[in-house]
């Protein structure tokens, strides 16, 4: 399956227009943000637990990345309610559940192979730093080989410098409007900026989004 995997391209993408196809096991279905492959894939995805679905215990080669939107993910070392960052590094396995039902955005296959870091981040207690402009907040998830994840909270009449992205950007706005000179983006909208991409982002409204930068394919 092949789903917005040229990186070289800008994507953008409202998860809700989008249907929701079964995965291999019964009650857990996705929404394709992004997709290079079969099951084995480099993807970005929403991700549907119904209550008490489950994946097999299965091995991640070249790493995940989860933010819990809705409900409480599981697997056999904890429970992870909304909220929470999960990073699972390469060589990593697992095996994920739900008890009562979850909704996460996953992100497999971006992870670089010495990478060996495994986070668990529960967000809505942790610490927000203040930004580089006045009106941010930053919480920073992962930083590793020139690749941050982090979620940023802009408040209401916020704006940032134009900038240039090494290595891309990709962006998953989880409440308000995220905004640039190329449009407007609520809740829920997932956008990627290629490598070298220029923009000058600000938020009149307000939003909370989680960033991630330096991780896309750079072209030469």
């Amino acid at each position: 399956m092949i789903v917005n995997a040229d990186h070289s391209q800008r994507a953008l993408v409202d998860p809700a227009q989008l249907p929701w196809m079964d995965s291999p096991l019964p009650g857990v279905a996705r929404r394709m943000l992004e997709r290079n492959g079969a099951e084995a894939a480099r993807a970005t995805s929403i991700v549907r637990y119904q209550p008490g679905a489950g994946f097999d215990a299965h091995a991640h080669p070249q790493g995940e990345e989860i933010l819990v939107l809705e409900g409480i993910f599981e697997d056999e070392n904890g429970a992870y309610p909304a909220g929470t960052y999960l990073k699972n590094p390469p060589g990593s396995s697992h095996r994920p559940f739900s008890r009562d039902g979850c909704t996460i955005f996953v992100k497999l296959r971006y992870m670089q192979p010495d990478d060996t870091q495994q986070v668990v981040i529960h967000t809505r207690e942790a610490q927000w730093l203040p930004g580089l402009v006045e009106g941010l907040q930053v919480l920073p998830l992962s930083e590793y080989g020139g690749e941050h994840t982090a979620l940023v909270r802009w408040q209401p009449g916020t704006r940032f410098q134009p900038h240039r992205h090494y290595g891309g950007e990709e962006i998953l706005v989880l409440d308000g409007v995220f905004q640039d000179e190329f449009g407007d983006y609520g809740q829920g909208m997932w956008l990627r900026s290629p490598h070298l991409s220029v923009h000058q982002p600000f938020s009149e409204p307000g939003c909370t989004i989680l960033v991630k930068v330096g991780h896309l394919d750079v072209v030469t």
